[in-house]
């Protein structure tokens, strides 16, 4: 059964070691964007997913589990992006319940603006460290490791701690 096993010393030393990677190139990133564009690294996310939405739009729900954050997280998010005017928030359902941001053209402009700094990071960071060979194994890895933690996951969905 999966599970069950017990973590070797190496097991553990990789994991963490992956942790580590993860933690400070991201780190990287979010104070090069600060600094550089006054944008987060989550900001930056919402921009990207939006830009890549059909009609540059999504639904918060939909929204929230791309950049991996809690729905209440998004929506706090969204608005202080809405007030840059770089989201805007619509209704989209019949009975006006639902909601969608939007990517405005401000947005779309400031991502452009943006995107020049994380990438030139994403490489500088990551790309350049590793031979085409890791990259193309990593990515591999990191989607086999992704999509079963996806599929597993499913039945943790809604648990909370109280």
């Amino acid at each position: 059964m999966v599970g069950e096993r017990t973590p070797s010393t190496r097991d553990i030393e990789v994991w963490r070691s992956f942790l580590r990677a993860h933690a400070t190139i991201t780190r990287r990133l979010e104070a090069e964007l600060l600094a550089e564009q006054q944008l987060s690294l989550a900001s930056y996310d919402v921009l990207v997913q939006l830009a890549e939405a059909p009609g540059r739009r999504l639904r918060m729900t939909e929204l929230a589990d791309n950049v991996l954050l809690s729905r209440s997280g998004v929506t706090r998010l969204v608005d202080r992006l809405a007030s840059a005017g770089l989201v805007a928030r619509e209704r989209f359902d019949a009975d006006g319940r639902g909601v969608v941001a939007v990517l405005t053209t401000a947005g779309l402009d400031r991502l452009r603006v943006a995107s020049r700094t994380h990438l030139a990071g994403v490489v500088r960071h990551f790309v350049e460290r590793l031979d085409e060979s890791a990259l193309e194994q990593l990515g591999s890895i990191c989607t086999r490791l992704a999509d079963r933690a996806q599929y597993e996951g499913a039945q943790y969905e809604g648990a909370r701690l109280e």
